[in-house]
């Protein structure tokens, strides 16, 4: 199975109506023992921080083709202890709520999320923002890619009105 590091993030800069932009880097190592690295940003949407970590995940799930091992590195606590502390398997047996009456929100990225991961094997990995991490600084150069590049083309499925 093919082992591939993923990098996302959403940016909350640039953009005087909305948060930013977001992206995702999928880094791997093919057939020919050199590192190749393929990159997904997209440009301005307005919308949340939370919602554009979701749909960075989504950009990197829905680029793999073949069954991999993917190893998510973000700095996003949503997303990490969503699989790591199981909150999606407790939303999904209450029917997409928190609490009583309390509905989970951006259930339709989390839908679309769990439909891109089907047939690989995740682990998420939360690297604490600005604090020097190596990964982190990865994840933000990303964000700044995603972020300045205002004239590429947002995918109408992930855009919020």
């Amino acid at each position: 199975m093919l082992e591939v590091t993923m990098y996302t993030d959403g940016a909350a800069r640039g953009n005087p109506d909305g948060p930013g932009g977001f992206g995702t880097i999928l880094s791997f190592v093919a057939a020919d023992g050199k590192e190749h690295i393929r990159e997904y940003s997209k440009g301005y949407v307005k919308t949340t921080n939370n919602r554009m970590e979701l749909m960075a995940a989504i950009a990197g799930f829905e680029a793999l083709t073949k069954p991999c091992h993917v190893t998510v590195y973000s700095d996003s606590q949503y997303l990490v202890k969503a699989f790591n502390e199981k909150w999606l398997e407790g939303w999904i047996k209450k029917g997409w709520k928190r609490g009583k009456n309390d509905p989970v929100k951006n259930v339709d990225l989390w839908k679309r999320l769990l439909a891109a991961m089907q047939m690989h094997q995740a682990e998420f990995v939360w690297v604490k923002g600005h604090n020097g991490h190596p990964q982190n600084e990865r994840c933000d150069e990303l964000a700044t890619t995603a972020a300045d590049g205002n004239d590429l083309c947002i995918d109408e499925g992930l855009e919020e009105n």
